[in-house]
């Protein structure tokens, strides 16, 4: 098979779809850029296809490298054979390569080699074909005195042997493998002296779970118990059946070459091939563990960076807090910072009078139009004071997340940004700029810190990395990007760009002023034409005379556009406006071998809304006045709340209280749940009941059973 037709099977994706696909990205085109202008290539499959056959694509161009090293270092060895060398070029599976390679790989000093190098591997074969009847007589034959003292001894370095290849049958290590796929239990057990010390790992003190049925963030936490030394951790099988089914396959009778087989089949399981069995399901259990809280974390960042931005709006934005006042900042519609100050309505200081004289002040000399709360210390206090101002205009309030926002106060970024401003000036613009466009100021921001996830520190940091750089990258792309007002952060998302183009384009609008055409990117330094194809289309320039620059129409379409406006009798801005001449195409009559339907109805519903915006409009929760602390909180309560963050094991929402609450997967629905984040995502107002509260570890457990839900 080929590796398209070997992802078309496993994918279950027709193989010319794929094998579209995979000349794309073989070739260098993005993931962004294949998804959305080379529909007919690929059968109009969509990023997350694309990137899964990009996966997987990797995933065999590595195993041939893998192969070609394997190859070459047996046939080094004067041991490959032709059926050998066709084993391995006919293995497209990573576990079984190696399992061919185990019996030529290099080792280090094992009891096995040892026995080799005292020449008693030909024993072991004469043990192994279990036809003689006299081992012991054979054995004397190889006593020399020096190495091999004993028959005894003989046979004993015999089995050694024995027992390696016993580990390195191909057979047998798939018997094992069915046993621990189909029977392995995992079991954790408190370290004793650490009872006290790891009381969060409480409920895995005395764990035992089949492995295949063992829940992601379950095994998640007992690694993480395991690396802080707090648990240990094994994983079994029955090995007396084991055994036995091993014993079946190699055993040939019952006499003596035959017992001593079956005794180093025996040590070659329990020291050599279980232990490595169970090293790899340990791997493979946590990577299936790692890939599920890596898509459910992809899922959330994808659920925030996508929240919907309030628009071109001058923004008022308050960080929130007590003895230390809130810091307050006004930003213009770009997010630029016009001013800044601080002002104390809240206890200890509880200055009202002048904290109201401040905002309704600045709200008029700035125009404000909104403002954007921190949801950390003093939040609903002072949320509760912003809105019985009165302003000189009409003034949303909303509650921003400020997660992350200390980490982008602090860094490198803000600091060049915001030279001269302490980190709480930073921090407050951080949050008003959440407000105005979530996705350009998170980009900012480690998506590890922005709170949202589950375990993401515990998962392989590598593919996390991956899938959370293709997520961000698949939303940036989505929405498009103003190549005028674009920070570098933003700009490196786009498809084809990365951060050196980035940092080049940012430059050359320094330098040059605004780009007036999507033409006019290609002047910017080491920007040549291939990287303009894979990232123009997701560039916007509302100022540019052509409309179509400001659009996801293509510049490699703008001539197909142009005869279409050609052949209605009006120019393209024309064609744009009037949904009539527009209604007059047939886009049938432009298909042709380079363009076809999917690409046309793209085109369509772009002239029919240029560069719009994908994201929704922004929702408000009303939280209850009166409830402000958890004290506040009793059972049976209902409220308003605010989903924040979604995990295998439920939701946590905010209900107004400065701690969020948790609604349990087996409370999220009237039915049985197998995934929240079917049921909920982040950013969604519900409603939910209190079904208790712990004050003493402030823990809010919730319930969304038996209410109707707005907006579902």
């Amino acid at each position: 098979m080929s590796i398209s037709e070997l992802i078309s099977k496993e994918l279950n994706i027709p193989v010319h779809q794929v094998s579209g696909a995979v000349n794309l990205l073989d070739d260098g085109a993005t993931i962004p850029f294949i998804s959305r202008y080379r529909k007919e290539a690929t059968g109009g499959l969509g990023d997350d296809d694309i990137q899964t056959i990009d996966q997987r694509l990797r995933y065999y161009h590595e195993l041939e490298h893998r192969r070609a090293t394997i190859l070459k270092t047996i046939e080094a060895q004067g041991q490959l054979t032709p059926d050998l060398a066709a084993r391995i070029n006919a293995c497209w599976d990573a576990t079984a390569l190696e399992d061919l390679y185990l019996p030529y790989k290099p080792k280090r000093k094992t009891r096995a080699e040892a026995a080799r190098q005292r020449g008693l591997e030909p024993l072991a074969k004469i043990i192994m074909a279990q036809r003689e009847s006299d081992i012991a007589t054979r054995a004397e034959k190889y006593v020399d005195g020096e190495q091999v003292k004993t028959a005894d001894e003989a046979i004993a370095g015999a089995q050694d042997i024995i027992a390696e290849w016993v580990s390195e049958n191909t057979s047998v290590r798939n018997t094992v493998r069915r046993a621990f796929r189909h029977e392995a239990i995992l079991k954790s057990h408190f370290v004793k002296g650490k009872e006290i010390e790891g009381r969060n790992y409480e409920n895995y003190y005395e764990f035992s779970q089949p492995l295949r049925r063992i829940s992601s963030h379950q095994l998640l936490a007992i690694r993480r118990g395991e690396k802080e030394g707090f648990l240990r951790v094994t994983i079994d099988i029955n090995d007396e059946r084991t055994l036995d089914n091993i014993s079946r396959q190699l055993v040939k009778g019952r006499g003596e070459a035959s017992v001593l087989v079956d005794q180093a089949i025996d040590d070659g399981y329990k020291r050599l091939l279980k232990p490595q069995i169970e090293t790899e399901f340990a791997a493979s259990s946590k990577q299936k563990a790692d890939d599920e809280a890596i898509n459910l974390f992809a899922q959330n960042v994808r659920q925030l960076l996508f929240a919907p931005p309030l628009g071109r709006k001058r923004i008022m934005a308050v960080d929130p807090g007590f003895r230390t006042g809130c810091k307050v900042v006004c930003l213009d519609e770009q997010g630029n910072l016009l001013w800044h100050d601080v002002i104390y309505p809240t206890a200890p200081h509880n200055d009202v009078q002048g904290a109201t004289a401040t905002v309704q002040q600045l709200a008029r000399r700035f125009n404000v139009q909104a403002i954007a709360v921190g949801n950390g210390t003093a939040s609903r206090e002072t949320e509760r004071f912003l809105k019985r101002v009165h302003f000189p205009q009409p003034v949303e309030v909303h509650v921003v997340s400020e997660n992350g926002a200390s980490i982008y106060s602090a860094s490198k970024l803000a600091r060049e940004e915001f030279p001269d401003k302490d980190v709480t000036v930073r921090g407050a613009v951080s949050i008003g700029r959440r407000l105005l466009d979530p996705l350009a100021e998170l980009v900012k921001i480690d998506p590890k810190s922005i709170g949202v996830g589950q375990y993401q520190h515990d998962v392989d940091q590598t593919r996390l990395k991956e899938s959370l750089d293709f997520t961000v990258e698949s939303c940036v792309n989505s929405v498009g990007v103003n190549v005028n007002t674009a920070s570098k952060e933003l700009l490196t998302y786009v498809a084809g760009l990365g951060p050196a183009l980035a940092q080049n384009i940012v430059a050359y609008r320094a330098e040059h002023g605004d780009f007036a055409s999507r033409r006019d990117i290609l002047k910017v330094p080491k920007l040549g034409a291939k990287t303009f194809t894979q990232a123009a289309g997701f560039l916007r320039i509302p100022e540019s005379a052509n409309p179509l620059d400001n659009s996801a129409v293509h510049p490699e379409r703008y001539a197909l556009v142009e005869r279409m406006a050609h052949d209605c009798g009006c120019t393209v801005a024309q064609l744009i406006a009037d949904k009539e001449q527009r209604a007059k195409i047939d886009i049938g009559r432009y298909v042709s071998d380079d363009v076809g339907e999917p690409t046309l109805r793209d085109i369509m519903r772009e002239l029919e809304k240029p560069g719009r915006d994908p994201r929704q409009g922004v929702d408000q929760v009303e939280f209850d006045d009166n409830v402000t602390r958890i004290e506040d909180l009793h059972q049976g309560m209902e409220l308003n709340g605010k989903v924040t963050n979604v995990t295998q094991f439920g939701a946590f929402v905010d209900i107004g209280v400065h701690k969020e609450g948790l609604v349990h997967v087996s409370q999220l629905a009237d039915r049985r749940v197998d995934s929240p984040s079917k049921v909920v995502k982040l950013g969604q107002v519900v409603r939910v009941r209190v079904l208790s509260v712990d004050l003493d570890r402030q823990r809010i457990a919730l319930t969304m059973k038996g209410i109707q839900q707005p907006n579902r």
